[in-house]
């Protein structure tokens, strides 16, 4: 076994399904205690918990915990497309793992009646428009992965940018898409709890917007020499 590939793995691994249990977790909850959360204690949680993680995982795999963010870096040409295939494919299995612990921990009416967490549209949100503000909202979320975490020019704030980002975007978003921005993040749960409604907008929305911003970054943000592997 090479340990210096498999470190990296298991790092996506675990960061994605501690990520999916807290955030995931945080909508059960909230049903569970009729509210008491609210939307600020969901976009809390899903933005401290987030911060906490990459800080844990940044310096063993970069700490993207979502295929959209690992899209995104890839584009910008700081990670390779195999290190893109398995790191996706960990993060959706660690997703998976995530919402089976939710369910296992959670009384079983409100774990069914929140589908464990899976992000929901509003109902008179439409698909389109839906899939532009994942896009926009995941736009945000991967430039503050490239600003504040990839960029040797980052400041020293570890993945609290990345949670601060994740926390605006769920207070603004949450009551349209849920603010997913991870596709990861919506396909753990809706495997789980068998609900797979507008699950095509937490995987367009949010591919269309890290495209974007890793193009922009690595055409005009990123110095020419950092947007090279290494």
């Amino acid at each position: 076994m090479n340990h210096r590939l498999v470190r990296p793995l298991v790092a996506e691994f675990i960061g994605t399904m501690l990520f999916v249990f807290v955030g995931a977790g945080s909508v059960v909850a909230n049903a569970a205690s009729g509210n008491g959360l609210g939307i600020t204690g969901i976009a809390l949680a899903h933005g401290v918990g987030i911060g906490v993680l990459i800080t844990m995982m940044m310096r063993i795999s970069g700490g993207h915990l979502n295929p959209a963010v690992s899209l995104g870096v890839w584009l910008a040409r700081k990670i390779d497309g195999k290190t893109l295939g398995s790191y996706i494919a960990v993060q959706l299995v660690g997703a998976v793992v995530g919402a089976l612990l939710i369910k296992a921990c959670f009384p079983a009416n409100v774990a069914r009646a929140t589908s464990l967490g899976t992000p929901q549209m509003a109902a008179a949100m439409g698909l389109f428009t839906g899939i532009a503000i994942e896009a926009l909202l995941t736009f945000f979320l991967v430039s503050a992965v490239l600003g504040t975490v990839v960029s040797v020019d980052a400041p020293s704030v570890g993945g609290f940018g990345v949670g601060l980002a994740i926390f605006t975007c769920i207070l603004v978003g949450g009551g349209l898409t849920g603010a997913a921005m991870n596709p990861a993040r919506a396909f753990g749960p809706a495997l789980v709890a068998g609900d797979w409604y507008a699950q095509v907008v937490y995987w367009i929305g949010p591919l269309l917007g890290a495209a974007a911003a890793g193009a922009v970054w690595k055409l005009l943000l990123l110095p020419k020499d950092q947007t090279e592997l290494g």
